[in-house]
């Protein structure tokens, strides 16, 4: 009887460690994620793409040279691979709701086999502090914010990091950088741009060169063809605006302008085929359908789900401006100039000056330094206006343009002999 029972227990013992190793090492990490003080919650989620995967909250200052101003709770979820493997930081620059996905898997962490850590940015859905005061929504606490999670994180993943980042989570991935140099090993920002004013200035130019004169013709005859039928077509945008409960800081005109305006830079940035563009001679559904498509008066409402973006874009991200010349003629406004401040800030924040220190540091630690860096562009996105490609190519910094590429450049729309030069490359950094 006493055989059976130790034959009995040695089978239970065989499955709970052989048969359930992946249980085991789920316990491992949670208990680990547990064991952080600074981590108030951790909740285990579904995954279809790694072994164990977290929501967890993590205690931030909301000011971290002044600790004593108060905290706030930052996303973070964590993806587990293996200990024993390298791990990507993506520094989001927005909210981190998608990430909760099962089904997600970042690229670099799919091409490496690697652990996934994403951050979610302050300020940003439930990233947001209980009072939204903005002076603390400021670049050097968004660095200081993912500094903490990684030397956190360190202890548990002791490999080689990658930081990474899409668009504005590109540019954190730079800004975080340039702050802090040693704290990963490799640096992967995706059509980030390094803007050097609230209006950069560069991206007007840009779009009277991008592709060919045909297609800038198509996209100008279609802008006009808009604000030519201002008369038909305003009441419909009004009835459409109602109807969304879309709300603005100006007249009903002057928006459908902006919209107008918004037009080429959104349509090249999202790489829509000019070939979808409707004849000047189409329908006013058709018209009006095509511009709601692509420029949506949505971009322009007041206390949008995004001000934060626009209230770090003023400070200093910077943005882009819009060349009202070829439409002057149809335009309700005189000029776009200061609109972010005018339709998107908040109100209390209208005035808000840009302070051009953070886009010379980073231009700076660029010029002088060699850290191991990949920027990924487009060559049709109007963000690779403000890029860096202006870098001279050096050891460890390399920058790629996918040819014809929009703002959804990644490393797997490169052309195949550049898609495997930044993956050799980033193997042999891995090492």
């Amino acid at each position: 009887m006493n055989n059976l029972r130790h034959c009995y227990t040695a089978l239970l013992l065989y499955f709970f460690f052989v048969v359930s190793g992946p249980l085991s090492a789920q316990s491992s990490l949670q208990q680990q994620l547990n064991n952080i003080p600074a981590i108030t919650e951790t909740t285990l989620l579904e995954s279809t793409r790694f072994s164990e995967k977290y929501v967890t909250y993590f205690t931030q200052p909301l000011d971290h040279n002044q600790p004593e101003k108060g905290s706030f709770h930052q996303r973070v979820i964590v993806s587990h691979i293996g200990f024993d493997r390298p791990t990507v930081m993506v520094t989001e620059g927005y909210g981190a709701t998608y990430a909760l996905n099962p089904n997600y898997r970042e690229e670099l962490s799919e091409l490496l086999d690697a652990n996934l850590i994403f951050v979610e940015h302050r300020y940003f859905l439930e990233s947001t502090p209980k009072i939204k005061d903005w002076q603390y929504l400021t670049a050097e606490n968004s660095a200081d914010d993912l500094h903490a999670i990684r030397s956190t994180f360190k202890n548990i993943y002791p490999g080689k990091w990658i930081a990474t980042g899409i668009s504005k989570g590109g540019q954190t991935t730079l800004l975080y950088r340039t702050f802090y140099p040693d704290d990963v090993d490799i640096s992967v920002p995706y059509v980030a741009p390094l803007c050097y004013a609230t209006e950069d200035g560069r991206h007007e130019p840009f779009l009277k060169k991008v592709s060919t004169a045909k297609d800038r013709k198509k996209i100008e005859d279609f802008q006009l063809e808009v604000l030519k039928r201002k008369a038909t077509l305003l009441p419909r945008f009004e009835e459409y605006c109602t109807e969304k409960e879309l709300k603005f800081r100006a007249p009903m005109a002057e928006i459908y302008d902006y919209s107008v305006l918004e037009y080429s830079f959104a349509l090249w940035q999202w790489g829509t085929p000019v070939s979808s563009i409707p004849a000047t001679t189409a329908s006013d559904d058709e018209i009006f359908a095509h511009l709601l498509a692509i420029s949506n008066p949505n971009y322009f409402i007041a206390d949008s789900s995004i001000a934060s973006f626009f209230v770090q874009a003023a400070r200093e991200l910077g943005y882009y401006g819009y060349d009202v010349k070829p439409f002057k003629k149809y335009l309700s406004i005189k000029s776009s100039k200061g609109y972010l401040h005018r339709l998107m800030l908040p109100e209390e924040l209208k005035d808000l000056p840009f302070d051009k220190t953070l886009s010379q540091n980073i231009s700076k630690y660029l010029k002088e330094n060699d850290p191991k860096m990949i920027f990924i562009y487009g060559e049709n996105d109007p963000w690779t206006a403000a890029g860096v490609t202006w870098l001279k190519r050096k050891k460890n910094i390399h920058v790629f343009v996918e040819p014809g590429g929009s703002h959804k450049a990644r490393i797997s729309t490169l052309p195949e002999p550049k898609k495997k030069e930044v993956v050799e490359l980033i193997n042999e950094w891995l090492k």
